[in-house]
């Protein structure tokens, strides 16, 4: 029997959910501010604030599970802790009064700095800046009375993936020939999540109840550096690999003392300094899962790049 999930948030992993549901069969509410996303005869599309507790109960009543996707207005600390928590109070005690679980996309920000690869045993306790609102979130979930699932990944990359490391930056450049500027060692091993991999984790975990009130790591293929990232989207697009060059952390740092979006980045950039790699070998013999290749991943998201005007 189909059943109702309420998706919120339209952004890369919202959009790809709603519309992975939708192909199966089921119906979709799709909640966003503006009401946009995808158009298709089974998603539902729904304007209203997802901080408005009458909104989302409304949303949510008669759903089997909700995909909160929503993310802050900024990359800052500041404006997640102001807007996050707050937010995911309002769902997770909507989805408590429909009786539906509630799964999350997750970043690797709460593991702070690691050594050697990440896996869900890695202490999740980062007490600075970004990561620690992460931090604040996952233990408000654990909280709760309402069944909940994180689904952690990975640098975002694949089809509908525009602002990230992999995505904006790096294809156009690639199928522009431009030189490639980095963040970090160029050479460092670093794990890429397929969008739609995600996808597939989060509504395998909000079907499968014996995974509920976890926290899982998304499929995610054998770490590559920067530089072989760029090297599999130029062979995915037939054209030779443009050089890549290293914006240097000191510069970064230097400039974000007067930046605030390049001191927002800079905070970050140890991931990308030296190895950063997710282990999702566990989760994924829990779900059933396994990640798409990586050369695949690549072939799709520059076909859908040049899709783009």
């Amino acid at each position: 029997m189909n059943s109702t999930y309420l998706v919120i948030g339209a952004g890369p992993v919202g959009t790809t959910i709603a519309q992975q549901l939708a192909a199966r069969g089921d119906r979709v509410r799709l909640l966003t501010r503006s009401g946009s996303g995808p158009v298709h005869a089974s998603i539902e599309r729904l304007r209203g604030d997802a901080t408005d507790p009458e909104t989302v109960t409304q949303a949510a009543t008669g759903t089997r599970a909700v995909f909160h996707c929503m993310h802050g207005s900024a990359y800052a600390a500041a404006t997640w802790r102001a807007e996050l928590p707050r937010a995911e109070k309002v769902v997770l005690e909507a989805a408590g009064r429909a009786g539906a679980v509630v799964v999350f996309p997750e970043s690797l920000y709460a593991y702070g700095h690691v050594t050697g690869p990440i896996t869900e045993r890695t202490p999740r306790t980062a007490d600075f800046g970004k990561p620690a609102v992460r931090v604040e979130l996952l233990r408000a979930r654990d909280a709760s009375p309402t069944p909940t699932v994180s689904v952690a990944a990975s640098d975002f990359y694949g089809p509908a993936v525009r602002t990230a490391h992999a995505g904006e930056r790096m294809v156009p450049t690639v199928l522009a020939g431009r030189t490639m500027r980095v963040l970090g060692d160029p050479d460092a091993p670093h794990s890429w999540t397929y969008v739609p991999d995600l996808g597939a984790a989060m509504i395998k975990a909000a079907d499968e109840e014996s995974l509920w009130n976890s926290f899982l790591h998304a499929p995610t293929a054998p770490a590559v550096s920067q530089r072989e990232l760029v090297q599999l989207y130029a062979d995915a697009a037939g054209v030779a690999a443009p050089k890549v060059g290293r914006i240097p952390t000191w510069a970064m740092k230097a400039i974000g003392t007067v930046h605030a979006g390049t001191r927002e980045l800079a905070e970050m950039i140890y991931q990308f300094d030296k190895p950063f790699v997710l282990d999702s070998s566990a989760s994924e013999s829990l779900l059933g899962l396994s990640p798409t290749p990586l050369e695949t991943g690549a072939k799709a998201t520059v076909d859908w790049w040049r899709t783009q005007a």
